[in-house]
């Protein structure tokens, strides 16, 4: 059964929400997307964020049908949508929207692993979701592949190509973002070609934000020493110049 045949199923909730969902059970959004802060990274990279759209584990179908129908991408990015109404109904909505998102993204996990190439591959396909990604961080063992994205071409699947450019190093062109999406020996990281560097991660910016601190606080400690260095030798100015005097005076 296709996602659109799922989605057309009547029975829209009452308040015009999605339904909403349980908890997932594995870590690997927790791991490869939230503590490294890549929602964050790409929302401040993108830019626009009042119709950029970055998302984790948000449900998507034509409309807010319940859940039997939904996808729920572990990373979903749109743009020159309304962010409001996806926050408002707890889910993305592709009749609501006028239009699928650009990118999605699935890590692979034990539970799901199976599902990314193929029923979620055909789903996201049927709504026109334009680049599908699969991460993969054991190198392949849940998914077919370390890396693997597709592009909408046609109303159907290509994929895109995928290169080796180190040991341990996977790179992908993401069309939709204008980034690479990378695989560095089991770690998610996104490579932005005209800085040609990665988008940083929580750690680094925080870091940063530490070393630019401390950078300024020594700063300060060294004009205060300075200031501190220059009052003392004009007091000793004075006091030569007062002491010379009291000599000129005997």
């Amino acid at each position: 059964m296709t996602a659109r045949n799922i989605e057309k199923t009547p029975g829209a909730g009452p308040d015009g929400r999605f339904p909403d969902f349980p908890p997932r059970e594995d870590m690997n959004n927790p791991i490869y997307l939230y503590e490294p802060g890549y929602l964050y990274s790409l929302k401040r990279h993108l830019g626009s964020p009042e119709t950029t759209l970055v998302m984790a584990e948000t449900p998507l179908g034509w409309r807010h049908h319940p859940r039997e129908g939904m996808l729920i991408p572990d990373l979903m990015i749109a743009f020159d949508v309304d962010v409001d109404d996806v926050i408002d109904r707890r889910g993305y909505s592709i009749e609501g929207q006028g239009k699928a998102p650009q990118f999605v993204l699935e890590v692979a996990s034990p539970s799901t692993g199976h599902q990314d190439d193929g029923r979620k591959r055909a789903g996201y396909m049927e709504y026109g979701v334009q680049e599908y990604w699969r991460f993969d961080p054991s190198g392949g063992q849940y998914h077919r592949q370390s890396l693997a994205g597709d592009r909408l071409i046609e109303g159907s699947y290509r994929p895109i190509l995928i290169e080796q450019l180190g040991q341990g190093i996977l790179h992908g062109r993401s069309e939709a973002l204008g980034l690479d999406v990378c695989w560095d020996n089991g770690r998610l990281r996104w490579w932005d070609p005209r800085s040609e560097d990665y988008l940083e991660t929580h750690e680094q910016t925080a870091d940063a934000r530490i070393a630019e601190r401390e950078a300024r606080a020594a700063a300060e400690n060294a004009r205060i020493a300075e200031r501190e260095a220059r009052a003392a030798a004009e007091a000793r100015v004075r006091e030569l110049e007062a002491e010379l005097e009291r000599r000129r005076d005997r």
